[in-house]
């Protein structure tokens, strides 16, 4: 008779095998928001957005002097089967992503561009916020 080591992961990957074609990513049941890049020169604060597959007519942009509000829809596509299976990574439904800003901006002046699924904003800095030096004195001490 011979000897076999036990190894109970066997067991584990048995089980995954078992429910890999019917388990739902966790990650479907959380809300989407589209990456952004910030970048912020002297006169304006740029915002680039991810938003791949999204019509513009479906975007909602709002813009405050502290914050910027996106929210949208990636509609799903209406499809007919008559067989087979659909497994699908993409994710539809709606979104909102607020993005607080450390400068107050121009909100009247904002310019967009939207083009590939990436949304670019220029957000020009409000005239106080571009000149905003301060002269430190020194005290000179007393000889």
């Amino acid at each position: 008779m011979a000897l076999l080591r036990y190894n109970p992961w066997q067991e584990l990957n048995a089980i995954q095998r078992l429910f890999e074609d019917t388990r739902v990513p966790f990650e479907r049941d959380l809300v989407k928001v589209p990456a952004a890049e910030l970048t912020q020169t002297e006169d304006a604060v740029h915002l680039k957005l991810e938003l791949p597959g999204i019509d513009a007519k479906d975007l909602d942009i709002q813009v405050t002097e502290n914050t910027v509000s996106i929210s949208g829809e990636r509609k799903s596509e209406a499809k007919t089967e008559d067989k087979g299976t659909t497994r699908t990574e993409f994710h539809y439904g709606k979104f909102q992503r607020v993005i607080p800003l450390r400068v107050k901006i121009q909100n009247t002046d904002v310019k967009a561009e939207y083009k590939d699924g990436i949304l670019n904003l220029t957000l020009p800095k409000k005239e106080e916020e571009k000149n905003k030096v301060v002269k430190v004195n020194l005290e000179q001490p007393a000889a």
